[in-house]
């Protein structure tokens, strides 16, 4: 739910946002992933408890240059607010990739300092890279994390399971699968699916879940199939989809 100071109050989060965070809490998400807004104004107010990751790294759409993400926030403000982990989003293959990769290596440090668990949101992106969703550029991006000390690493799917495997395979963190634009909620199911039975740690979905009709049950089947294994109809038919 990081997506506000990127693009603004799109659907889904243009309302009062700890509803938002309600509804996805009342379907067993594990956490929410936010800036510090939330915190701030939406997290934990009422309803079910969910964990909060805050979100350390950002830009604007209004940017000339939105792939450079610059660190807006620090660990220790995270450990003030009580976060059980901190993400940042690093772009591999821009001009600004340096300066990500030195965010990412001193974060890092920081992080086993004060002992928070680390999400790098790792995407090839920028001047020299012709497909973001190719699986040798996945799986290059998804290791720099691992090597750089990230716990929790967040990618692109590849498209396939067997390209994502390669990912999985090759990276020494759990890998989990980022959402992209939103799509119809049994393919993204599917794609979960897939990603569980070939070593995919989880998910993190952002516009498939808060721009759903039912953003409750759309978690709730996903964590039926990431926590429990089942299949894809058996999640919409118990999540009530």
């Amino acid at each position: 739910m990081d997506h506000g100071l990127t693009v603004g109050p799109i659907k889904g989060i243009d309302c009062e946002i700890g509803e938002m965070v309600n509804k996805i809490a009342l379907g067993g998400a594990n956490a929410v992933i936010g800036h510090v807004g939330i915190p701030l104004h939406a997290h934990r107010g009422y309803g079910p408890d969910i964990g909060l990751i805050l979100h350390l790294s950002g830009s604007t759409s209004l940017s000339p240059d939105a792939n450079y993400k610059v660190l807006i926030n620090t660990v220790l403000e995270a450990v003030r607010f009580g976060s059980d982990g901190v993400s940042l989003h690093i772009n591999i293959g821009t001009k600004s990739d340096p300066e990500m990769l030195e965010t990412l290596g001193r974060v890092s440090r920081e992080c086993r300092e004060y002992g928070m668990p680390l999400i790098a949101m790792m995407y090839p992106r920028g001047q020299n890279i012709k497909d973001e969703y190719e699986v040798g550029v996945v799986k290059i991006v998804a290791r720099v994390a691992a090597e750089l000390g990230a716990d929790l690493v967040k990618t692109n799917w590849p498209g396939d399971p067997d390209s994502f495997k390669q990912v999985v395979d090759g990276c020494m963190v759990p890998v989990i699968i980022a959402g992209g634009e939103k799509t119809g909620i049994k393919g993204i199911l599917e794609i979960t699916k897939e990603s569980i039975d070939v070593g995919g740690a989880g998910v993190a979905y952002g516009r498939n879940v808060f721009q759903a009709e039912n953003p409750t049950s759309v978690v709730k089947a996903l964590s039926l199939i990431v926590h429990k294994n089942y299949d894809v109809n058996e999640a919409i038919k118990e999540s009530g989809l």
